[in-house]
């Protein structure tokens, strides 16, 4: 009888140990599942901030192209505005250009007649102040519009505003490789060579 109970006694120990023991291993396995778990939602944490960064990289790279092309954008419209507005400053001052050098020639035509009136025998006060008034009134005028005189008569040779047509003995060692006689008027419109000035060189 009390083989019996004691027999009883340890089968129930030895199922209760096995239960014990399911129990534990299913305890481990439900560790090791919520580990893993935890493991995944870390790698899911870690991807997730990596392409926040690289979304974030991609449109910082961006804001840099669309950036640099507005900077660029914006010098270009400078530079177009600068030169529109010299080039229109320019075609203002030189608008009449065409129509005071075709008045050039009436210039040269008075300093002709006035130099044939002072070399001229007789008394020719009266034609050489008439002359004189004409011209000084239309030379007046075209000063008004930016015209003027390029300096020649013993200066030395600017190819910038000087042509030089001759070469003839200098009257005297000051006046050698520089302009003895001009032969016509140079003249500048608002600073711009419209006519260069030609000229006889001393050697």
């Amino acid at each position: 009888m009390k083989d019996h109970k004691k027999e009883k006694h340890d089968n129930i120990t030895e199922e209760i140990k096995s239960e014990g023991e399911v129990a534990g291993a299913d305890t481990e396995q439900t560790n090791a599942t919520a580990s893993e778990k935890d493991h995944e939602g870390e790698k899911g944490h870690d991807k997730h901030k990596h392409k926040e960064e690289n979304a974030e990289k991609i449109c910082n790279e961006k804001l840099a192209v669309v950036n640099d092309k507005y900077i660029r954008l914006v010098a270009e419209f400078d530079n177009y505005r600068r030169r529109t507005a010299k080039e229109r400053l320019d075609l203002v001052l030189t608008a009449s250009e065409e129509t005071i050098k075709g008045i050039l020639p009436v210039l040269d035509d008075f300093e002709r007649a006035l130099e044939m009136f002072r070399n001229a025998e007789g008394d020719n006060s009266v034609a050489i102040e008439g002359t004189e008034l004409i011209y000084n009134k239309l030379f007046s005028y075209l000063s008004s519009k930016g015209l003027k005189i390029i300096e020649a008569k013993g200066m030395e040779l600017d190819t910038d505003f000087h042509e030089a047509i001759a070469q003839l003995p200098a009257p005297d060692k000051k006046m050698k490789n520089k302009i003895i006689e001009v032969v016509q008027q140079g003249y500048t419109l608002n600073a711009k060579v419209i006519r260069f000035a030609k000229v006889v060189v001393g050697i």
